[in-house]
């Protein structure tokens, strides 16, 4: 058998990524690709960081001007490293941001003690809903219905859930 022929588990997952690119205008290395691209708003250059698999860029932002005052200075290792690091904290604050919108909870006092309320918004494009939940102080499910996904969780409706006996809303 030739040794060329043979394919290894670790030659498979080479195969799978893409070749790293580093070029004065476009670097591709470890899932990001950063691209610089003319301004369309005035003489200047951007840089776009495009994450593998995703069609928008996470990050634009100006980039700098080489010597000549016409041309865009030339990616290198350490400002690659930088863009990637500063896109992947905007990809991660996106993500903590809908998380804090999708997922509330809000604690309430019960006749039995404290009761944690939580709301947890579906966004289905045809038909968003949200579950709404209690737990006690343990972690165990009380109650749980499905709800609207407009539905507002504050103290007073989360106490008016609780004081009622857990009943479907509307």
């Amino acid at each position: 058998m030739n040794p060329r022929e043979t394919n290894t588990p670790s030659d498979a997952v080479e195969a799978d990524e893409p070749a790293a690119i580093k070029e004065d205008r476009l670097w591709r290395d470890n899932g990001w690709t950063a691209r610089v691209i003319k301004n369309e708003d005035d003489d200047g250059w951007a840089v776009a960081m495009i994450k593998e698999g995703e069609a928008e860029p996470a990050l634009v932002g100006p980039w700098t001007m080489g010597r000549d005052k016409k041309n865009p200075k030339p990616l290198d290792a350490n400002a690659f490293q930088t863009l990637v690091k500063t896109a992947s904290e905007v990809l991660r604050r996106h993500e903590q941001h809908l998380h804090a919108m999708l997922h509330k909870h809000i604690t309430v006092s019960a006749a039995a003690g404290p009761v944690e309320v939580t709301l947890d918004i579906v966004p289905d494009d045809y038909e968003p809903y949200a579950i709404l939940s209690a737990l006690d102080p343990f972690g165990e499910e009380l109650a749980r219905i499905r709800v609207e996904a407009g539905f507002k969780l504050n103290r007073a409706s989360a106490s008016a859930w609780v004081e009622g006996g857990f009943r479907q809303l509307g």
